[in-house]
């Protein structure tokens, strides 16, 4: 989503690049008991909330009339003037009206055409060897539950583990009402919710994910967008680049 820029003012050194065989090490060396990772851009390349709002325009899901609203919100959030709080919402309650059993048949069509294949295998076997060390490994994530908790079950993440942007369902269908929208200081507050307030790892692309990062007691900036980078290399946190991603060049 919209990179922003997080005020610090630490001093920049030189960035960090972790090999697969580095990160993966760092990692399993600070024997974790609770993990936590960002979705879109750091389990999978690209940003599913956005794509799975088009395409469910696209396929017809929801009417032509929601599509004009929800596309005339984002341009307003691409161009700034819609934060990212509220189009992360937006992209849920756009749904209203449906039945969550339809959400999660679209969820589960769209995942796997079009996100499956943009999954990260060095982080698809982090996790499955987090979850043979019995680590509690949490995904938060802006982008709905539907597709996220579809996402993460391939790496084995259960739904109850699942912190995403979400609105209550009444009766079997999807209501206007928020109960989450994990982003920003939202994603610390999604965690503290839970009980987690110092969790070993964290691993995020966005400087979304900054704040989350910054309560870990080792961060690890994964795909990292321009705006993260930069407050990595003023917090020293180690960067990786999964194999299928050309880092910028400075």
């Amino acid at each position: 989503m919209q990179k922003s820029r997080l005020d610090v003012s630490n001093a920049i050194s030189t960035p960090q690049y972790l090999t697969p065989e580095q990160f993966h090490s760092a990692v399993l060396q600070l024997s974790p008991t609770v993990a936590v990772f960002d979705c879109d851009g750091t389990l999978w390349s690209g940003d599913a909330g956005s794509a799975f709002m088009h395409w469910t325009v696209e396929t017809g899901l929801v009417s032509r009339e929601t599509g004009d609203w929800i596309d005339a919100r984002y341009r307003g959030y691409k161009r700034g003037d819609v934060s990212e709080l509220d189009i992360c919402g937006q992209m849920v309650q756009m749904y209203h009206g449906l039945r969550e059993s339809e959400m999660r048949a679209a969820a589960r069509t769209f995942f796997a055409s079009r996100i499956e294949k943009n999954i990260f295998p060095e982080m698809l076997a982090l996790i499955h060897e987090l979850n043979a060390r019995d680590v509690e490994i949490w995904a938060v994530s802006s982008t709905n539950d539907w597709v996220i908790e579809e996402g993460v079950q391939r790496f084995g993440i259960p739904a109850s583990r699942v912190l995403a942007a979400r609105v209550q369902v009444t009766n079997g269908i999807v209501t206007e009402t928020l109960l989450d929208v994990p982003t920003d200081e939202g994603k610390v507050a999604s965690l503290h919710r839970v009980g987690i307030t110092a969790p070993h790892a964290v691993f995020g692309n966005s400087i979304h994910d900054a704040h989350m990062l910054a309560i870990a007691r080792k961060a690890f900036p994964v795909n990292p967008t321009p705006a993260l980078v930069e407050r990595s290399n003023q917090e020293n946190w180690p960067i990786f680049y999964p194999t299928s991603i050309t880092p910028p060049t400075s």
